[in-house]
């Protein structure tokens, strides 16, 4: 049966509800035949009557009718530079029995079937205790495509930096990023402590609210033309003392990525491939786009990974830095990372103040969640997340193509329904 002709006839909002449960079951005993889908939202307005395609310039990746197509496709629009797979790939098998999970939004009880036709969900993976428990893909996407982490990457440069740490290469995070890259002397950015760029906590006057008109615009501008380095002139007043207050700015992710690079004299891909991305078993390749004009990866975003290696990412953050019985990063510094009550007051869940909520955290390039024990997330923009419960053993990676950068704006509550959605399998396996 063509596909096409299977989504007409096993299309979910089409069966009655006896026949979608016993096709769930007969699929998660292992009958694949059985051919089973439904339609994604907007699915015309992002290209699937043009097999989604992939945006003709990288400035219109972010355009919705190429939104689905860029985001797995962004390494064939830009320079970048690769991080190799394992030699020794980490398993994930995939669970016998499917798990069934459910969460409430608005007053009603959903599955996770139907998140994926309410919201624009390019991938969902939960693994628990080491096992996939469920896997879902819309819009034609899979499991081998590289999807855009957006600033997930940022995690992924404060990973970096802990093993340069460890290492010695960096000394303290109480150092100035002056102290590793020259070319930031005398600038704002340079003469900030690493510590306070990891909370941004820089104190800079820098607006992101992807307005494109704004100071996260003017910034990429000026990389883009002069390089790295000098964008960090172009940022040079303080609206606070550094450390004191929170202050989302992708730039200062770059500012961390410049210290890491002159730190180990490698490139990010070099360095965090050899020490992060191959002892934690990737399986396949990821990239790192570059900027044309000095070849330095663009580390505020721009990472590109299979979901499942996203799913390894992190397996291995909730084990607190190890792969088994191998220690990726130092449980110390993980801990660091992502533990609210190692962080100042003004950066805990329910206090640190962002956008006008106080519900998220950040310790080091990582959000912290609330809750009765410790769970963080990597978040990036149009729905991108790695959402993961350490003492569940459990993980869900989601990647999106919002409707908007933040999930909610337009009023379709992805965020909002996502964070429901990961509620419920946390109360699937434990409590909140």
């Amino acid at each position: 049966m063509m596909m096409s002709k299977s989504k007409e006839i096993w299309g979910w909002k089409h069966l009655p509800k006896q026949k979608i449960r016993t096709a769930c079951i007969l699929i998660a005993l292992g009958a694949s035949s059985i051919p089973v889908a439904w339609s994604a939202p907007d699915e015309e307005l992002l290209g699937k009557s043009k097999s989604y395609p992939i945006a003709p310039h990288l400035s219109q990746a972010f355009w919705e009718p190429y939104r689905v197509g860029s985001f797995s496709g962004m390494d064939r629009l830009s320079p970048h530079c690769v991080l190799e797979p394992s030699a020794n790939p980490l398993s994930l098998p995939v669970a016998k029995v499917e798990t069934t999970l459910e969460y409430r939004f608005q007053g009603r009880n959903w599955t996770l079937d139907d998140y994926m036709q309410r919201q624009r969900a390019s991938a969902v993976v939960v693994v628990k205790d080491g096992q996939v428990v469920a896997q879902r893909m819309n819009y034609e996407r899979k499991p081998d495509d590289r999807m855009l982490s957006n600033s997930m990457a940022k995690t992924i440069v404060a990973l970096g930096i802990g093993k340069a740490l460890e290492e010695g290469l960096i000394k303290s995070l109480e150092d100035t990023a002056q102290t590793y890259e020259p070319q930031l002397a005398g600038t704002l950015y340079g003469q900030t402590q690493l510590i306070n760029l990891m909370r941004m906590a820089s104190g800079a006057q820098f607006v992101e609210d992807y307005s494109g008109k704004d100071d996260h615009a003017r910034f990429n501008r000026t990389i883009r033309q002069s390089g790295a380095a000098a964008g960090a002139k172009v940022v040079s007043e303080r609206a606070a003392e550094q450390g004191v207050q929170f202050n989302y700015a992708s730039a200062e992710t770059q500012m961390l990525g410049l210290v890491l690079r002159a730190a180990t004299g490698q490139t990010l891909c070099k360095y965090i491939g050899e020490k992060i991305w191959q002892p934690m078993g990737a399986q396949s390749k990821a990239t790192w786009l570059t900027n044309p004009i000095d070849q330095t990866e663009l580390a505020g975003g721009n990472f590109n990974a299979t979901v499942l290696d996203y799913a390894r990412l992190g397996w291995m953050m909730a084990n607190d830095g190890r792969r088994g019985e191998q220690a990726v990063v130092s449980r110390d510094y993980l801990l660091r990372m992502t533990q609210a009550s190692l962080q100042p007051q003004a950066f805990r869940p329910g206090q640190m103040r962002n956008k006008g909520s106080t519900y998220l955290g950040y310790g080091l390039q990582t959000w912290l969640l609330p809750g009765s024990h410790r769970r963080f997330v990597l978040l990036g923009v149009y729905g991108q997340a790695i959402m993961v419960d350490p003492e569940l053993q459990l993980v869900v990676v989601h990647m999106a193509v919002g409707k908007d950068a933040s999930g909610d704006a337009s009023g379709h509550h992805l965020g909002a329904e996502r964070d429901a959605l990961w509620r419920g399998i946390v109360n699937r396996y434990g409590a909140w």
